[in-house]
């Protein structure tokens, strides 16, 4: 009894360290949803053509931008390794910026390659002309948004995580204001529908990185040693995450394309379902990050015990989370659906689709929480791989599959997601079960 006391003893105190660095990133991580979510709001509020057409636009240009925001996620792992091993690595914040910068050229210069493609996409209702305005102006928020999570992540490494998330908080409010302004021509400006989504976005984006930078300064200070090595780092762990976010977000904006090939109501319904699990995926995704830094100290330090505790009790806060929102999911459907839109037509094609969406959120965060800890491990090859088969191997082609086969659209869709979530679920899992029983013996643990 003594023995089952002080275990749950300890885990309640590295649930609180986890819970404890957490926040601040679930206040930013949902703040970044959120600033989605107030776009999706007014665009719904603007109209059902102005709402399909962001759907499909910032589908394709957050795939691009997640990926560059992969490279960006090696940032706070390999810094926290180097912290673990005692290795001074404040002055790699210059270092920082350029890589930063040279990801943001080089996905910048991609989404500008995309953009003449568009109109060959035979979108539905003559959306193509709005996708193309959204994504010429958004392109330029490449920069500034790979900017500011580099020096998100950088800072997120020392756990210094309050600042920077209240900027995103504060970036919620200004971006409604700006939407508000732009989209319906208020304060003397004319009514820009999408256009003035995509000026909003832009605008809040660099005033993010501005900010964060001028709060980095005292960095800046000190001579960069050792960054070739610590480059190559960046990018091989990072460049396995890049192209795993990658794939996830094709998988789903592959989907946004298809189903806004069917009709406008489709490509709603969509978009606010991803909105929808997205804003819940915060949260784990929020602990996972959390879990990474941790995992990623101790396995620097070559701290197997910390490894498997943090890494055990970063899935049982996750799941925990995730069982409760399967329940708000399912007991009140309608009045979730009705934050987005009025519109019955799309609520009604919205409703038949949750069921599926509740087997998806479970698998959704056993993955998160198993990727965090293959992050601190540095191990993100696998990542990569699973889900690049879980995605364009089954979800893409199940889906296609039962939505042109047998008409079932939306359900044939997420039911294809769905499947390869748990594909990816259940490798992912056994590969992270593998790695540290390996890394015990080597540790001697």
């Amino acid at each position: 009894m003594d023995i089952a006391l002080n275990k749950l003893k300890e885990y309640k105190e590295y649930a609180k360290q986890l819970v404890e660095l957490s926040i601040p990133i679930i206040l930013g991580n949902v703040g970044n949803m959120l600033i989605g979510v107030g776009d999706v709001i007014i665009a719904g509020r603007h109209s059902t053509t102005t709402l399909a057409a962001i759907s499909i636009a910032s589908a394709i240009f957050m795939t691009f931008l997640i990926a560059g925001i992969g490279f960006m996620a090696s940032i706070s792992p390999v810094v926290s390794n180097l912290r673990g091993m005692r290795i001074p690595s404040k002055n790699l914040f210059r270092v920082t910026t350029m890589y930063s910068l040279l990801i943001g050229f080089l996905f910048f210069i991609l989404v500008r390659l995309i953009i003449p493609i568009v109109p060959y996409m035979n979108l539905a209702d003559n959306l193509s002309y709005y996708v193309v305005e959204y994504l010429e102006i958004s392109s330029w928020g490449t920069f500034a948004g790979l900017l500011f999570v580099a020096f998100k992540e950088f800072l997120q490494a020392y756990e210094i995580v309050v600042f920077p998330n209240l900027i995103v908080v504060g970036a919620i409010f200004l971006n409604v204001f700006l939407n508000i302004v732009l989209v319906f021509g208020y304060l003397g400006f004319p009514e820009l529908g999408v256009k003035g989504l995509a000026i909003a976005s832009l605008i809040v984006r660099w005033l993010m990185a501005i900010i964060l930078f001028i709060y980095c300064v005292p960095f800046l200070k000190g001579k960069t040693s050792k960054y070739k090595s610590y480059i190559k780092d960046l990018i091989k762990t990072g460049w396995p995450i890049s192209l795993a976010m990658f794939f996830e977000f094709l998988g789903f904006n592959i989907t946004a394309v298809l189903v806004g090939k069917f009709s406008a109501v489709y490509a709603a319904c969509h978009n606010i379902i991803v909105t929808l699990t997205g804003t819940t995926y915060m949260i784990p995704l929020s602990i996972s990050n959390a879990a990474a830094i941790k995992v990623g100290f101790a396995n620097g330090e070559r701290n197997m015990r910390d490894i498997k505790k943090y890494a055990l009790t970063g899935y049982i806060i996750i799941i925990g989370y995730m069982l409760s929102n399967m329940i708000m999911y399912g007991v009140f459907p309608r009045q979730l659906l009705r934050i987005f839109t009025k519109d019955t037509e799309v609520i009604q094609t919205c409703l038949p689709v949750f069921g599926i969406v509740l087997c998806f959120l479970l698998f959704d965060g056993l993955q998160c929480a198993c990727v965090g800890a293959l992050k601190g491990l540095k191990e993100t090859k696998p990542i990569m791989w699973t889900m690049a088969f879980a995605y364009l191997i089954i979800s893409i082609p199940t889906g296609c599959f039962i939505a042109y086969r047998y008409n079932i659209v939306l359900n044939g869709f997420w039911a294809g997601l769905a499947l390869g979530i748990i594909f990816a679920c259940i490798i992912s899992n056994t590969i992270l079960f593998r790695k540290i029983k390996k890394l015990s013996k080597e540790y001697h643990f």
